[in-house]
């Protein structure tokens, strides 16, 4: 497994360390929070300035063509023939919560490093850009047996917490789901909380393959998304999107090991659809609810597409 250019070449691709974590302090200062510039699932771009979450209201003006509908003054509008928007201010120590997921489906991998390491690595790089901005850091570290949340608290002590308790978390010792186990239900229960916990005006990112992602679970990252500023980062591995050349072959754990056969066209072609469906079915969520989204490959650099999805700090 091949490791991305800014991370050090000790770092291991099948677990994280306090140490690496926090090392990742200096890359983050360069990754802003301010701009998304998210590319979807789907097809294009688009860039989205936080404007109407977590600001400070400072006068309304005349809508104008771009302007987030969701900022629309509606007590001004009704007054007047024009419809106005409400300008903002930043508001600092905004909460930012970073949910990340650990369940047994995270600790996989064909190339770079596991859905989970990658996912910690991006939630660090996260945690340390909100203390460098100013905000008040919190968020949930969830698996298939604990469940660890993080109230909003500012200074650098609070992304020290946040990483001691991401490489801490006991679901890095178990790695494998027992086939009674619903794996739908760790996932539900965090967005249950998530909902519970996150303050309207807040930055929440959710690191996550999103596998098993129910329709309850669905519903309360709907109500998240009504008031704060959402972006979701599917994590996936290219196994995961394509099978590869026809052939036999052995995936190995340290647990268990499973042989596949990639020989039959229509198996590689039901495989293929089924990975798409679901990932325009997130993308489709994701839309109707104003909800970022960006892709992570196991390949792929934390650093790098964090900074090109959220763009880079200037000053």
């Amino acid at each position: 497994m091949a490791l991305p250019d800014t991370l050090p070449e000790a770092a291991s691709p099948v677990s994280v360390s306090q140490a690496g974590l926090i090392r990742l302090n200096g890359p983050a200062r360069a990754i802003a929070l301010d701009v998304l510039r998210v590319n979807s699932l789907q097809t294009g771009a688009y860039v989205s300035h936080f404007r109407g979450r977590g600001m400070e209201f400072d006068e309304s003006r005349p809508y104008q063509p771009g302007d987030d509908p969701r900022s629309i003054d509606w007590r001004v509008t009704a007054r007047s023939t024009t419809a106005y928007t409400k300008l903002f201010r930043e508001e600092r120590e905004r909460p930012v919560l970073v949910v990340v997921d650990l369940r047994a489906s995270m600790h996989f991998a064909t190339r770079g490093c596991f859905k989970s390491v990658n996912a910690s690595r991006a939630a660090a790089l996260l945690s340390w850009a909100a203390h460098h901005r100013g905000d008040r850091l919190g968020g949930l570290i969830f698996g298939d047996t604990t469940h660890r949340e993080l109230k909003p608290r500012l200074g650098r002590q609070a992304a020290l917490r946040y990483v001691h308790e991401l490489v801490t978390h006991p679901d890095w010792e178990k790695r494998q789901r027992s086939r009674n186990e619903d794996e739908e239900a760790p996932l539900t229960q965090a967005m249950s909380a998530l909902r519970r916990v996150a303050r309207p005006g807040s930055l929440v990112v959710i690191l996550s393959d999103f596998i098993g992602f129910a329709r309850s679970a669905q519903s309360y990252l709907s109500s998240v998304a009504r008031h704060n500023e959402v972006l979701a980062v599917f994590i996936n591995d290219p196994l995961e999107r394509k099978l590869p050349p026809p052939g036999r072959y052995r995936l190995v754990s340290r647990e268990d090991e499973l042989a596949i056969d990639t020989m039959a066209k229509a198996a590689r072609h039901d495989y293929e659809s089924a990975f798409q469906a679901r990932s325009q079915d997130l993308a489709a969520f994701c839309q109707r609810y104003g909800i970022h989204l960006m892709q992570l490959s196991t390949e792929d650099d934390p650093v790098t597409a964090l900074q090109t999805a959220l763009g880079r700090r200037t000053r």
